[in-house]
């Protein structure tokens, strides 16, 4: 981790709930809209994006304009904005654009900050239910409508007794597939959809995993600082590092994390 200062730390705390603050604004003004237009990124499947996905990143980047114009952006809409002062600020400004449309509140915004080892701090918040799960830092914590609640990852227990989570059936590849189903055959539970409130999930010890591939970084350096900070593990398929995206396992605990990993490698 970077050698931070205690004010550096606070700056960048209060300027990440700022971001998270304007995106739920520039999110809420657009949801459930019934006239909402969406255009797809790809012409093989659709990968939506909206009015409120450009807007929510574009109010980011204007806070980060006045607040850190010193740190780089890597966000999902614009793309890459060099910095000078090491750190990067990851932003997803409508995380699960699919539910978005659909109406239904397991969308999010991803906000983080990383330095040359990866994601240091992030958050990731669900407009609708007004729910903030935070992590890095020293902090670890979700406030939502119940109030503040302190992160903990579920302790240890068996596959067989696991709740498992991925936003596609598919899960990639057909090799990717075949690998997900090895896992999602032995667990107790398979859940789909939720996108990154899935990963929040694990950090509030809810569920014991989740599984998925072709990520970008922007999709899951936030939930890697979540979910770390509330004691879990986020790694690649093989064990590595996974803070540019690819394959991701995040599990609630090492020993589930193990168990996993060998069934994804056969």
């Amino acid at each position: 981790m970077s050698d931070l200062s205690a004010a550096t730390i606070a700056e960048l705390v209060s300027t990440a709930h700022e971001l998270a603050d304007a995106a739920r604004e520039a999110t809420l003004a657009h949801f459930r809209r019934t006239d909402l237009a969406a255009e797809t990124k790809e012409t093989d499947r659709f990968d939506p994006v909206t009015v409120a996905d450009r807007l929510s990143e574009e109010r980011m980047r204007a806070i980060l304009a006045r607040r850190r114009p010193q740190d780089g952006i890597l966000g999902e809409e614009f793309g890459s904005l060099a910095g000078t002062s090491g750190l990067t600020w990851v932003l997803d400004p409508i995380d699960g654009t699919r539910g978005y449309l659909s109406g239904t509140p397991t969308w999010g915004v991803l906000i983080s900050v990383a330095d040359a080892s990866g994601p240091i701090y992030g958050l990731i918040d669900q407009p609708y239910i007004r729910e903030r799960f935070e992590g890095g830092f020293g902090r670890a914590r979700v406030v939502g409508p119940t109030g503040e609640a302190r992160l903990r990852c579920r302790p240890a227990r068996p596959l067989s007794e696991a709740i498992l989570f991925s936003t596609f059936p598919e899960v990639g590849t057909v090799e990717e597939g075949a690998a997900f189903r090895r896992v999602s055959s032995r667990a107790r539970l398979t859940r789909y959809g939720t996108d990154c409130y899935a990963y929040g999930l694990v950090a509030a010890g809810m569920i014991d995993a989740v599984i998925e591939a072709g990520l970008q970084a922007y999709d899951v350096q936030a939930p890697i600082a979540v979910i770390q900070a509330a004691g879990g593990l986020v790694t690649d398929w093989t064990g590595g590092p996974c803070h540019a995206g690819g394959r991701v396992v995040a599990a609630a605990n090492p020993q589930i994390h193990a168990e996993m990993l060998a069934l994804l490698n056969g």
